[in-house]
C-alpha cells in the first residue's frame, strides 16, 4: 500500500466515528425552538389554528399524576400524557385510570434517558417495548412520541416510525421542571411562546427535575386553560389537534396567576 493511500485510509478511520456520531445527534438540532418552528412545523406539533394541544410528561407518577387528573377533570379538559414504559408496567391501574378519565398516552420511552452514544437496537426495542406496555395495560395503542428532554436522535427518530408513533416535541413550555419555577413563572413562560395551533409541554412528575416543582405546573394549570379559552381556542390531546399550517400569531393573553412560590 502506497503512503498516499494509507494516510487515506487512517484519514477515513478517523472521520468515519465523526461521521457516525453527527448522523446520530444531529436531529437533535430540532431542540432549538426557533429550528423547529421554522422548518419542521409538524414536529411543533402544529395544529388547527383554533386548538392548543396541552401535553404532560414523566408519569405515571403515582405521587402527582393523580392531583393533574383532579385539576383537568374540574377544569373540563383532557389532555396527552407521555409516559415511561418502565412506569406504566409499574403502575398500570394508574394509566389505566388516566384513559378512563378520557385523556390520551403516548410514548416517551421506556426509561428517562439521554441518548448521547449511537444504539439503534436498543432505540427500537426500548421504543417498541413502551408501546406494547401501553398498549397491553390500556387497551390503546399509542399514536405520538417525545423523547426524553426532547433530544431527538436518528435512531429513536427512525425507531419510532418503525413502532407507528408519529414524533412531537412542543412550541410551548412552562420550564416547571426549575427548582425556581412558580405557577406565575410557568403561566409566563407558556404564554410568551403561546399562539393558536400550538402544544404546550408540561411534567406531572418531578422524578427527573427538581423536587417539588409539580406544584409549579400544577398551579399554573387554570391559568393557561382560561388563558387559551380567553383567547377563543380550544384545548385538548393531540388527538383532537389536527394538522394545520404553522400556529397562528394570535397571542394569549399574559395575565398571571397568583404567585404562592410554587408550593
Amino acid at each position: 500500500m502506497s503512503p498516499v493511500t494509507a494516510r487515506s485510509w487512517r484519514t477515513a478511520a478517523l472521520l468515519l466515528p465523526a461521521g457516525v456520531a453527527a448522523a446520530h445527534v444531529g436531529p437533535a438540532a430540532t431542540w432549538l425552538p426557533g429550528v423547529r418552528l421554522l422548518l419542521f412545523p409538524g414536529l411543533s406539533g402544529a395544529g388547527h389554528r383554533e386548538h392548543v394541544a396541552l401535553t404532560f410528561d414523566d408519569g405515571p407518577d403515582p405521587e402527582s399524576t393523580p392531583h393533574f387528573l383532579d385539576a383537568l377533570d374540574g377544569l373540563g379538559v383532557r389532555a396527552t400524557f407521555f409516559v415511561l414504559g418502565e412506569h406504566v408496567v409499574r403502575h398500570p391501574a394508574l394509566a389505566r385510570e388516566t384513559v378512563r378519565r378520557g385523556h390520551e398516552l403516548a410514548v416517551h420511552g421506556w426509561t428517562h434517558d439521554r441518548p448521547w452514544r449511537p444504539a439503534f437496537a436498543r432505540d427500537a426495542e426500548e421504543i417498541s417495548r413502551a408501546v406494547h406496555a401501553v398498549h397491553g395495560v390500556t387497551g390503546h395503542r399509542p399514536r405520538w412520541y417525545r423523547p426524553p428532554y426532547g433530544i431527538l436522535t436518528t435512531g429513536r427518530w427512525s425507531a419510532a416510525r418503525r413502532a407507528g408513533l408519529r414524533t412531537v416535541l412542543w412550541s410551548a413550555w412552562g420550564k416547571d421542571w426549575r427548582a425556581d419555577a412558580t405557577p406565575a413563572s410557568v403561566w409566563a413562560r407558556v404564554a410568551a411562546d403561546l399562539r393558536g395551533g400550538g402544544t404546550v409541554l408540561l411534567h406531572d412528575s418531578d422524578r427527573y427535575s427538581a423536587p417539588g416543582c409539580g406544584h409549579s405546573a400544577l398551579g399554573a394549570l387554570p391559568a393557561i386553560v382560561e388563558g387559551c379559552r380567553d383567547a377563543g381556542l380550544t384545548v385538548g390531546p393531540l388527538r383532537e389537534h389536527g394538522s394545520a399550517p404553522p400556529p397562528a400569531r394570535t397571542a394569549v393573553p399574559t395575565s398571571a396567576p397568583a404567585d404562592d412560590g410554587g408550593r
